[in-house]
């Protein structure tokens, strides 16, 4: 069972940092579109950020696997479903790397003004994603992460600051009336396209549902991270951007926020705080506040993408070699590299709305996902234990249907459908990623002849080899009671082990058999010595225990009669419909380590013995060997060899 060592405080840390920090961008952004509208716009966010955390809680409580959505989706539909899920927040988070990245230098420019600019702004930006990139790939640990709680209380610190000295320094309530022209300023298509971007850093939901099961809270702290935790964001949310508006009013159908203040909306507010010192002080405060936040969200991002990465991967989603383990620290690191450098190619253009439209695409889209996989676990699961429970639920059809998780859906799918109609660049980019994606998942999953519906897994050990074994479903392993039992058991499980499917939900099954050769003098069924049937009962016990320490893996024993040995073998390989045999060669071997049979060392004859010989000749599927080493090259002894089929 995983280690819990996030404590919900942690957690809370993983959401705030990519939610509330996104006010440090998405206010400008939103505001360059809603106008006076924005605080309502953010209020309207906010809520539909309390409605997706219930359904994200409820979620993770109930399939603690790492992933978010597309664990939900899995259970709930299919691996398609949850690709499409997974591939979204892969974006997402890869977009969000870069704009938090991007936003930074815009608050450096606070203590010296070319940083905010041209290729120094790049150069900082790229610097950012570059740290937050080896800081996972080290490894984000308990205690990094208790690094992160201190800046999250900073950051919540210095937004209340802005918000309450806002209120009593620079806030006039007029300015919200005069502000307003529904229809004009905003419009009707900005307004629609502010809604779905004001819920830009809302992924870090899916960072904190993907350390399910490492989580120790309890049900009492969950339920405090739902309602006063959710409700601290949407307060930071709606605060800063009801004083922001205040500060910073619309004129002629445009406010600064939106436009000169666009990438660093909240030092704008600041700006225009009186007296004078007051604001030199917040603006050095909103700086420092600001650019650790905002590296936080980066790393808390770059940590999302990992673990999606990992999920995509062990799944079968996209090839193994891409979610490869480091060595040393057992994190992702070709995923992680490729988000760095994809994170730093989308900075180049410094362009913030468009990255936070294409964001919204497969936000929405995933959030959308999630309340649908969560309502339909209430119909599929209705008995299995939940930690957490949406509230307000109805009965439909047997099952409790929790409203807030339809309410959700309704809102997510809306946001996505305005997103594509309102947002050229999320169209085409958005619908050109997720097109290629699922067109990708289909063409491997065919490629490695594994169902495209179905859910095909490999344990993470399979991914921190440098190159993986051949899997094979069933194997059959003969016993002989020597010394070599062990380690063509252990060779089994390694190429058994690493992959099971739906289509067999029990794992792989090694096939360990013990051949009695029965002399021509006796007929075949006649009766076995007792001490020999013993010691082949003991000897098939030892292989199941030492086979099914893999993952995933059934060890099936059985005694077997047959006039020769390799016939035996090779009838009940066929007979059995297996799919390689491990074999142990015939002691002793001139077979080393590494080797391959019949090469350039001989003929075939002249390094093994006559059951080997005929298993190999005659054998319906692949053959591997496990040799004992020659004596000469003892220091080569425990490498398996493969046979080509014949």
């Amino acid at each position: 069972m995983q280690e819990r060592t996030i404590s919900h405080r942690a957690l809370f840390a993983i959401v705030y940092t990519t939610s509330v920090s996104s006010v440090y961008f998405a206010l400008g952004v939103v505001a360059h579109r809603a106008n006076g509208l924005t605080p309502l716009v953010f209020l309207a966010a906010g809520i539909f950020f309390q409605l997706t955390a219930m359904t994200y809680a409820e979620g993770a409580a109930l399939h603690q696997e790492r992933g978010g959505s597309a664990v939900f989706a899995r259970y709930a539909f299919n691996e398609l479903v949850s690709f499409i899920a997974g591939w979204a927040i892969v974006l997402d988070y890869t977009i969000l790397v870069a704009v938090t990245a991007l936003t930074v230098p815009a608050y450096l420019a606070a203590f010296w003004g070319p940083i905010g600019r041209g290729g120094l702004q790049i150069a900082v930006a790229i610097a950012v994603i570059v740290f937050v990139a080896v800081d996972n790939l080290t490894g984000v640990s308990a205690h990094r992460l208790r690094r992160r709680v201190l800046v999250t209380g900073l950051d919540l610190v210095i937004q209340a600051a802005v918000i309450v000295l806002g209120l009593v320094l620079a806030f006039h309530p007029i300015h919200l009336k005069q502000t307003i022209h529904l229809g004009t300023a905003p419009t009707a298509s900005d307004l629609l396209f502010a809604l779905p971007i004001a819920v830009i850093a809302f992924t870090g939901l899916e960072a904190a549902a993907g350390l399910a099961g490492e989580v120790k809270a309890t049900p009492r702290e969950v339920r405090r991270l739902i309602g006063p935790g959710a409700a601290v964001i949407i307060m930071i949310y709606v605060g800063i951007a009801l004083v922001g508006v205040g500060a910073l009013p619309v004129h002629h159908g445009m406010t600064a926020l939106g436009q000169e203040h666009l990438k660093a909306p909240v030092l704008g507010v600041v700006s225009v705080y009186t007296p004078h010192w007051v604001a030199q002080v917040l603006k050095y405060a909103v700086a420092i506040g600001g650019s650790l936040g905002l590296i936080a969200a980066a790393g808390s991002s770059m940590l999302g993408v990992s673990r999606v990465g990992y999920s995509l991967a062990t799944n079968r989603h996209i090839p193994s070699s891409i979610g490869r383990l480091h060595q040393r620290w057992g994190t992702p690191y070709v995923v992680i590299a490729v988000t760095a450098v994809a994170a730093a190619a989308l900075v180049l253009p410094t362009d913030l709305e468009l990255l936070v439209g294409i964001y919204a695409f497969g936000a929405m889209l995933a959030f959308t996902i999630a309340h649908l996989a969560v309502i339909t676990l209430r119909i599929r699961e209705p008995d299995r234990p939940r930690a957490y429970r949406i509230p307000f639920s109805i009965p439909f059809r047997g099952a409790r249907i929790p409203l807030p998780a339809v309410v959700g859906a309704v809102l997510a799918g809306v946001g996505w459908i305005s997103v594509i109609i309102f947002h050229q660049g999320a169209r085409y980019v958005g619908a050109g990623w997720l097109i290629g994606g699922v067109a990708l998942y289909v063409i491997y999953r065919k490629t490695q002849g594994k169902p495209v519906l179905r859910r095909v897994t490999i344990p993470d050990r399979a991914l921190r080899h440098e190159a993986l074994e051949p899997e094979f479903g069933s194997i059959l392993v003969p016993i002989f009671g020597t010394s070599l039992d062990d380690d063509i058991v252990q060779t089994a499980g390694r190429l058994a082990g690493p992959e099971h499917d739906d289509l067999n939900p029990d794992g792989a099954v090694i096939e360990a058999i013990w051949v009695f050769e029965v002399p021509m003098a006796l007929p075949i069924d006649a009766s076995l010595p007792e001490p020999q049937v013993k010691r082949a009962r003991d000897a098939l016990s030892r292989a199941k225990v030492v086979g099914e320490e893999y993952e995933g893996v059934t060890v099936a024993t059985a005694l077997v009669r047959a006039r020769r040995a390799g016939q035996g073998i090779v009838t009940e390989a066929k007979r059995r419909g297996v799919e390689a045999i491990v074999l142990a060669a015939e002691e002793p071997s001139r077979v080393r380590g590494g080797g391959l049979l019949g090469g350039a060392g001989g003929p075939l004859e002249n390094y093994i013995g006559e059951v080997t010989k005929y298993v190999i000749r005659k054998a319906p599927c692949r053959v591997i060997l496990t040799a004992p080493p020659d004596d000469r090259h003892a220091e080569q002894a425990n490498d398996p060899l493969r046979v080509p089929e014949r």
